[in-house]
Formats: C-alpha cells, structure tokens, sequence
C-alpha cells in the first residue's frame, strides 16, 4: 500500500515539474508538409523590436462560409507565429456586423475606411443565399493603423483558389504591415522629370501607396544642360530613379548622369513606350490613327545593360476590354469591346515579384530582346501563347472590333514585356568619350538591379471627377488589375535589403472538402455515422447477453 502510494507522489511530482520547465521552456514543431506555418527570419525580425502592444483586429468572425471559415483558421495560425516570437503581438477577431441594426450603413462605413466588403454566393444544396465578408484586418500601434487585406482575387478563380493564393501571402501581408508601422528611417525614390514623363495626377495613386514606405522626392533633368553634376549629386540622395512614360528624346549628358547614378548603386524602374500611340487619338472622325516609332535616344543605353525595347505593338488573344459609346445624344450606350492592343497579362510565377498576382493590363505594349552578357535577366511578364508582334509605323483603326481575329496569325507568343535585371553594371559609356565632365567617373559599378517595362502607362491610374483612382481600376469596364502590386513588390524587391519581398515566394496548399461529392455521399455518409455505431451498440448488447446465458444458464 504504501510503495503505490509513494509512486503515485512520485508520478504527480514529476507531473508538476513538467508542467512548471514548460512554462519557461517552449517549442513549436510545425508537421506541415509545406511548413505554412514556419515564419522566416525576416518576418520574425519585422515584430522583434516592438516594446509596446500592437493590437490586431480581425474582421473575420460569425457565421462565415467554410472557405472563410478556413481562412480564418490559417489567419489565427499565422499570428499565433507572431506572438510566440512577441508578446506584444494582440490579436482578437471579431464580425463588424454583429449587432448591427442599419447594415446598409455599416456597410458604407466600412467602406468609407477603405475596407471592401466580399459578397459570396452559398449554395447548400437547392438553397442558394448571399452572404457578406470582410476579408480585413486592421493592425494598430501607438495611434498608426494599417489595413491589411486578407482575401487576394484573381479573375475567374474559384472561392476555393482566391482562399489559397489569400493564405500563400499571409505572411507577408502581416510582415508588410508591421514593417511599415515599426520603420523609422525610409528610403528615398526620385521621380525624374524633364523628359515629357507622365504628369503626377497620373502617379498619384502609385506615389501615395509608395509613401507608405519611402520618401518621395522630384528631379527634373533640365539643369543637367547647365550644371550637371549638382544633379548627380542630388540624384545620389536617392535610393531608386522612377522614370514613367517619357515623350521627349534624352540628351547624351542626361544619359550620362542616369548611367552614373547606377554606377553609383542608384537602382531604377524604366517604364517605356516605344511607339507613339494613345487610344484618344482614335477618337476622331475616322476612327484611327498612325502608330510612329518613339525616338527617346535610349537604344544604346539599354544596349550596354542587356535589353532591346522594339518600336513594335503586342497583339494579344488574351486582351482587356475598352468601351465604346454607340448611338448619339441621351439614346448614346456604352458597351465594352474587345481591344487586342491592350494584353491581359497573367504572371509567370516565377519570382518574388511577380508570384500571385492577378492579371495585369498593358496599353499599346512592345516587346523587349534580352541580349547576352554577364549581367543576370528575369523575365517577369510576358505576353500569351496566343500574341503576335506588329511593326510600326502602321495605322490602328477602331475598326479591328469589327473583324474576328484569325488565331493562326497569332503565333509570336510569350514575348518578353517586362524584365529585371540584375549584376554587376558595365557604364554605358565605357570605352567611350564622355559627353560631359563629372568629378567622379566609374566604368563599372557595384551590384545592382534594374527594372524595364514596355508600357509606360502600366502605372497610370484614370481619373474620375477630376480625383485620381487607384491604379489598376478601370473605370470604364469596373474590372481591377494587378498592376499597383507589381510595380509595388517590384520597387520593394529593389530596396529590400532585409530580403522580406522574398516571402512571396512561399507556396502553401490548403485543402479543402468536395462540395459535390458532400452532396451526393450525404446520406451514405450519415448512415455510417449514426447507423454503423447504433449496429455495433446493439450487437455487442445482443453478444453480451448470449455469453452471459451460456456462463450462467446452466
């Protein structure tokens, strides 16, 4: 009696032991075949310095449908992994609806705020309803909130792959947010003036959205005629050179300043057009317009870092619609038409930039050769299997509507449109008499990376009422475009020094239930859950009873 009694001191001794080390000592084992739920060390890092509580709000909480259900689950899991690395990291979910009794008007205060709503269709066998969600979150610290969106869409994917994709960029989404709530000292992107670029009502959207993360700043390289290396020496103040849609040829000494700047280390997003074409110039009486090579004097500066943009058009199959206005006066409709010189573009995939993204829109697009040398070049965008190349100059007429394409003709596929390079940068100028004099020459440079598109209004937004509307909305046909986020990862690819865009790269699979196979197995599945265990009940009951007869029926 009493050795159990002494063992059973022993076992809850030990018992309390265990429990008290597991307080003070604590492991987390991720057994997920894809480690969804293992932070990387850049993610960790952006909440390691936060002293004070950073308060998360959920607005994914009630009666949600299963997918949302599900994204939930992994959005908890996710932040679960934030906290464990620091306590301050709070988190609670809750429905913004709940309780509400004019939800008409909640609804227009969420939106107010920024926060769109989601409307999903539930279909639960012949009964079919509307459900609304909030797929958001809202991180606050000190008196800064950020809004994160947690449902990712993409055109024609199901609930079930916008969930997925949604998921594969939690991480991040967090890790982006508490970047920006904990940066202290930002980087700096120069907007270069001078050249005919785009106007900044047009930037507005993009630069508003790049403020977030670094200071904004303008250079107009006019003075480069007259004093040059003043502008070198303010353009080295500069982490990033945006050049957004010239129209105006660039002089030899203004080439020169940009090509030493990336000696320098400056990194730079070229978006270029080719071709001199606007979809405005259309709209006259005869309903076309010449497309003329655009002579920006640029050739051989991208020569020398390995690309080629051709003062050609992309025609696309895979294309974005305009609208068109038919009728006249108050009988006038507008209808959206298919615009082969406008791409769809569908990401590769095959880059922290470029991973996940929805489709983006081109306008009037050209193609680019990648050349050899030493310098690394990624083809971020491309047209489709189904594109053809034109050559300019050739007049566009509105009459292509009219004319179903032949799809044998469109067979130049998969043409490069955007590119990244990357290496240690050659000058343009090397081996070659310098247009101008600067205190500082360099013939090579440190490592470096370039981004070129062949389209500068991929980072154009419309403009509603005289108000500049977010970028990659179009007005006209309603739809949304991929194309802020790229060229935000793309921008936040070239300054990231932390490696934390490189988390976009992570790829998770969430599986879910068979919607189908759930209603055509429900009542099988429902006989083996309650009739299986009431059939072994009742026969062990009747096995019971037999044996006990036969023990003590004697």
């Amino acid at each position: 009696m009493k050795k159990g009694m002494v063992s059973i001191i022993k076992a809850l001794i030990l018992l309390i032991l265990i429990n008290v080390l597991a307080t003070f000592l604590h492991k987390r084992f991720d057994m997920t075949e894809d480690h969804r739920y293992t932070l990387s060390q850049a993610a960790l890092n952006t909440v390691a310095k936060f002293n004070t509580p950073v308060i998360i709000d959920v607005l994914l909480d009630g009666n949600l449908p299963q997918e949302f259900s599900k994204l939930k689950t992994e959005t908890r899991l996710i932040l679960d992994e934030f906290q464990a690395k620091n306590k301050n990291i709070k988190f609670n979910f809750i429905d913004p609806l709940e309780g509400v009794e004019q939800i008409d008007g909640a609804i227009t205060d969420l939106q107010s705020l920024g926060l769109t709503p989601t409307r999903i269709t539930v279909e639960d066998e012949s009964k079919v309803s509307q459900e609304i969600v909030f797929p958001w979150a809202m991180v606050n610290f000190n008196n800064t909130t950020v809004k994160v969106p947690l449902l990712k869409n993409r055109l024609g994917a199901t609930t079930e792959e916008r969930v997925n994709n949604s998921v594969q960029g939690l991480e991040y989404a967090f890790a982006d947010a508490f970047t920006k709530l904990g940066m202290k000292v930002k980087k700096r992107i120069a907007v270069i003036k001078g050249n005919g670029e785009l106007d900044d009502r047009y930037l507005a959207d993009m630069l508003t959205t790049l403020r977030e993360y670094y200071n904004i700043g303008a250079i107009t390289l006019d003075s480069v005629a007259t004093n040059p290396q003043k502008v070198l020496d303010q353009l080295e103040g500069f982490d990033l050179a945006l050049i957004a849609k010239p129209t105006t040829p660039f002089t030899d000494a203004e080439k020169y300043v940009m090509d030493q700047y990336i000696m320098n280390g400056g990194t730079s997003v070229w978006l270029i057009d080719q071709v001199n074409i606007e979809l405005d110039s259309l709209f006259n009486e005869k309903g076309s317009a010449m497309a003329f090579p655009m002579e920006l004097n640029l050739n051989d500066f991208f020569f020398k870092y390995g690309i080629r943009i051709n003062p050609t058009l992309i025609t696309d199959m895979y294309f974005t619609q305009i609208v068109l206005a038919t009728g006249e006066g108050n009988s006038s409709e507008y209808n959206p038409v298919p615009w082969l010189y406008n791409p769809m573009v569908f990401s590769k995939n095959n880059h922290p930039i470029n991973n996940n993204l929805e489709a983006i829109r081109f306008q009037f697009a050209s193609s680019i050769d990648t050349l050899k040398n030493k310098n690394k070049k990624t083809i971020l965008l491309q047209s489709s299997p189904l594109s053809k190349i034109e050559g300019t100059p050739k007049q566009i007429s509105l009459d292509i509507i009219n004319t179903p394409p032949k799809k044998e003709m469109f067979n130049h596929g998969n043409q490069p449109m955007a590119v990244l390079i990357e290496g240690e940068f050659n000058s343009a100028y090397a081996n070659r008499i310098k247009p101008i004099k600067i205190l500082k020459n360099l013939d090579k440079g440190k490592p470096n990376k370039m981004l070129v598109v062949a389209d500068g209004d991929i980072i154009k937004n419309q403009i509603r009422n005289n108000r500049p509307l977010e970028l990659g909305y179009d007005k006209w046909t309603n739809n949304f475009y991929g194309n802020k986020e790229f060229l935000l990862n793309a921008i936040n690819y070239l300054l990231d020094d932390a490696g934390l865009i490189n988390i976009r790269a992570k790829q998770v699979r969430i599986p879910f239930l068979d919607t189908d196979k759930i209603s055509k197995e429900k009542t099988q599945w429902q006989l083996i859950n309650i009739g299986l265990p009431l059939f072994l009940t009742l026969a062990m009951g009747l096995l019971f009873n037999y044996f006990r007869k036969r023990k003590y029926g004697r």
